[in-house]
């Protein structure tokens, strides 16, 4: 249960080695003590450190759960162990994967694990996740989206739709679940410095993940539907979304 004071007391992390998912949970405990709930692949050799990353800033107790995004199949399973001993104030959805964008395109199974991952598995979880939090009656869900998905372009666009598609559906989710209490945070940031964009040269308006994690962090307490990160990507994004394509396409993003 959310306490008096907005802190949670329990937090699930789908993607429970994510660098940006971490901050957030970090951001939390910053705030006050919790039990978080790690949900991270079988043979994902960061999981030991991730645990130990949480206890060490303050987690009551740590759990740790197999989930693979992939495995649709298994996710009914996987959200009954996270809700086993109790409800779940806060969800993070920060399961994601990216690769070569020139090489996605023109090589088919790669392409379609990416939008199984960074979309068919968030809509998967987001579904049961929303049925856990509407039968509670409250709760948050925090889904990482990305300003690629604002408008994709032919940079990046096989990720770039995938994060379209999720920030759809979990906009979408948000407006549903309203009326039954929960409620849903999407988070478009642009470039953060993380292991994940290594391969990628620094973009303007790049930012640390500690910083998406404090936006994401107050904009679900003010149960705001959409935050950008940095802030200063919104007004980018009202540009972009308006400029013809035929401009668009020229431009150097």
């Amino acid at each position: 249960m959310i306490n008096a004071v907005g802190n949670p007391q329990t937090l699930l992390l789908l993607g429970g080695t994510s660098e940006i998912g971490l901050a957030i949970v970090e951001e939390y405990l910053r705030k006050a003590p919790a039990r978080v709930i790690l949900a991270a692949l079988p043979n994902d050799p960061l999981r030991d450190d991730a645990v130990a990353q949480v206890q060490a800033a303050g987690a009551t107790k740590v759990d740790l759960i197999d989930f693979d995004a992939l495995d649709t199949g298994s996710h009914p399973k996987v959200i009954d162990q996270a809700w086993r001993d109790g409800d779940v104030d806060v969800a993070i959805v920060a399961f994601g994967l990216d690769a070569d964008a020139e090489e996605l395109w023109q090589n088919q199974a790669k392409a379609i694990r990416v939008a199984e991952i960074n979309y068919t598995a968030s809509v998967s979880v987001g579904v049961l996740i929303g049925e856990k939090m509407k039968a509670q009656g409250y709760g948050r869900i925090i889904a990482m989206s990305s300003v690629a998905g604002e408008r994709v372009k032919r940079a990046n666009f096989v990720y770039g739709s995938a994060k379209a598609g999720l920030d759809g559906f979990y906009l979408g989710l948000g407006e549903a679940l309203a009326p039954f209490g929960p409620r849903v945070t999407v988070v478009r940031p642009g470039q953060v410095r993380t292991k994940f964009s290594a391969h990628v040269e620094e973009a303007p308006l790049t930012v640390d993940k500690e910083d998406v994690a404090a936006l994401a962090v107050a904009a679900s307490a003010k149960g705001k539907e959409i935050v950008w990160a940095p802030g200063a990507f919104r007004y980018v994004m009202m540009v972009l979304r308006h400029i013809p394509r035929a401009i668009f396409r020229k431009l150097p993003i």
